[in-house]
């Protein structure tokens, strides 16, 4: 079995059974309106972590960071151009030394640009990952416009996390899926979250 790397949240790990395998690609899909970003923060505090913002600033991103009451590291973020987005995307994730994070938040505007590209960025990608033991979590937004390659996205991907959020009455229920999980086993329910200022995992059905 491959080595496992934590996520940076313990609980998930233990649910993961150690963590995420090394070389892995993470479609992380997730409705615009929710507390994602709150998961993805946390994902940094597990290792070094190159963290590329597509649609937020540098400086929006290292305030939200440091606003978060979680568990966080000090990633390394940087802005992506949406100009040539792939070439930019592909020259820092090629400087990523070994058992280090990427993320991506969020891949739409990569997902947008020419298929064929595309698809050779995320072999690129799964190569560099597998030679270097890294993870990368990919931002998927799963709003009104989701781009035509997100199933290339989901398919090249070796996890995929799913992100639900449920209205019932006042309450709102955030809900964690592991449908797809190469190396590993896809999770048979889903996992309770708590996202406010940090990301909190309902165990209250785990047995101690």
């Amino acid at each position: 079995m491959s080595r496992r790397l934590s996520t940076g949240i313990d609980v998930l790990d233990r649910k993961l059974d150690g963590g995420l395998p090394t070389g892995s690609v993470v479609a992380f899909s997730a409705p615009p309106a929710s507390q994602a970003e709150l998961l993805l923060y946390e994902f940094t505090a597990a290792r070094q972590t190159l963290y590329l913002t597509t649609d937020r600033d540098e400086a929006a991103v290292t305030e939200a960071l440091e606003r978060t009451s979680g568990h966080t590291g000090s990633p390394d973020v940087r802005r992506v151009p949406s100009d040539a987005p792939l070439d930019h995307s592909q020259r820092l994730f090629r400087r990523l030394p070994e058992d280090s994070n990427l993320i991506v938040d969020p891949i739409d505007l990569l997902e947008k640009q020419d298929e064929g590209r595309y698809r050779n960025f995320l072999n690129d990608l799964q190569n560099h990952l597998h030679n270097t033991d890294g993870v990368a979590f990919l931002h998927c937004l799963d709003g009104r416009a989701v781009p035509d390659a997100r199933d290339v996205t989901e398919h090249v991907a070796d996890v995929v996390f799913q992100l639900h959020t449920e209205y019932s009455g006042d309450t709102v229920e955030t809900r964690l899926a592991v449908p797809k999980f190469r190396g590993g086993r896809a999770l048979p329910e889903t996992i309770k979250l708590e996202l406010a200022e940090s990301v909190r995992i309902d165990t209250s059905r785990d047995i101690a």
